[in-house]
């Protein structure tokens, strides 16, 4: 199945949240923090700003930062994903 975004809409793949802390603790799922870093998927067309359609600055492929509690969560085909509106998303990670 695929998915196309509407609009200024961001479909993402969140990563895994790290399991050891940089002192070498490992973590247990319950301590984890939310991750706040993904991989675009897919883009929506753009969002209409006076009569002009405004293309979003990601692209598919890009890993970007967005706002931890951001976005609706959804599953497709057993696999998590994300979407969130462009405004969301905090910076592009190069």
């Amino acid at each position: 199945m695929k998915i196309q975004p509407l609009a200024d809409r961001i479909m993402v793949k969140v990563l895994e949240a790290k399991d050891v802390t940089k002192g070498g603790i490992v973590l247990p799922d319950t301590a984890k923090e939310k991750p706040q870093e993904a991989e675009v998927i897919a883009v929506g067309k753009g969002k209409i700003s006076d009569g002009k359609v405004v293309v979003p600055e990601v692209k598919a492929g890009d890993k970007i930062l967005f706002g931890k509690y951001s976005g609706t969560e959804i599953t497709m085909d057993g696999k998590e994903y994300l979407i969130l509106k462009e405004e969301d998303i905090l910076a592009i990670v190069k």
